[in-house]
């Protein structure tokens, strides 16, 4: 049985009555029948993406859903609080491509999740969270991912080309993860630009945002996973939400801004740029 869950939150200040928000959500990984793309991205080439991480999640006896994440340690992966909220479980997977033949997998508790104690399910504020995991020994084809320096937390980005990755649906037509791991090279917009469509109760500062011309977004499934900058793989977001009208309706996707909680994965990570 195909299984999607959906998080949507009406906002009576969007510019929009359809861009109500939705989370890039938790999809169960039945096989994908959409070849493809990230909609609108390429197929990824192994290695290419080192940092990332798949996320089978428990939610239920009876039921899983998928999330992406990044390594950041060897012992920690980075995500978004709406992937882990309510989980009992989750197996992590390292070093995978296709999304099933991963180097390394571990499954954890949910006690090895740290999710932000200022996560608001209700107005999608502080969406990030920690999982434990192993320790786990670098190959090529495993590397953690370079998070911001603290001198980078008043930079907009705006402009800026950056890289989402994941498994995600290939397109609103698609109702399951893809099997292929998939990218999109997309531009930073101002969060003034972000909050037109929003609302400024919505964007706030620890939101990134991302323009999504010609189709190319990022989609659910790809919730939690990185978004790098082209230039220098940096992490400056994580997937967050979007507009529940669709990934390719062309409306902004919007990610948790990285800057804004380096002092939080400091606090319980030990880990700082």
């Amino acid at each position: 049985m195909k299984f999607l869950i959906i998080l949507t939150l009406a906002v009576a200040a969007s510019a929009f009555p359809e861009s109500e928000l939705v989370h890039r959500d938790r999809v169960m990984p039945v096989q994908d029948s959409i070849e493809g793309r990230i909609t609108g991205g390429s197929t990824a080439s192994v290695g290419q993406f080192p940092y990332q991480v798949g996320l089978s999640l428990r939610v239920s006896a009876l039921s899983s859903a998928w999330c992406g994440g990044s390594l950041i340690g060897t012992q920690w992966v980075l995500t978004a609080a709406h992937c882990t909220d309510g989980i009992s479980s989750v197996t992590v997977y390292l070093g995978a491509t296709v999304r099933t033949s991963p180097e390394v997998s571990s499954t954890v508790a949910s006690s090895q999740i740290v999710i932000h104690s200022g996560w608001n399910s209700s107005t999608l504020k502080n969406d990030i969270s920690l999982i434990k995991i192993p320790a786990v020994a670098y190959t090529t084809k495993i590397q953690p991912v370079t998070l911001p320096s603290v001198a980078s937390s008043y930079s907009t980005y705006a402009g800026e080309t950056v890289v989402a990755s994941g498994w995600g649906r290939t397109s609103d037509s698609s109702s399951s993860v893809a099997t292929n791991l998939q990218y999109v090279d997309l531009t930073v917009i101002t969060n003034t630009v972000c909050a037109a469509t929003y609302g400024t109760s919505i964007v706030t500062s620890s939101n990134i945002c991302v323009s999504t011309t010609n189709g190319k977004s990022t989609c659910n499934g790809d919730s939690g996973g990185p978004l790098v900058l082209k230039s220098n793989n940096v992490q400056v977001g994580l997937t967050s939400f979007g507009a529940a009208a669709g990934c390719q309706k062309g409306y902004p996707a919007a990610f948790t801004r990285t800057t804004s909680y380096l002092d939080w994965i400091k606090s319980n990570t030990g880990i700082s740029y």
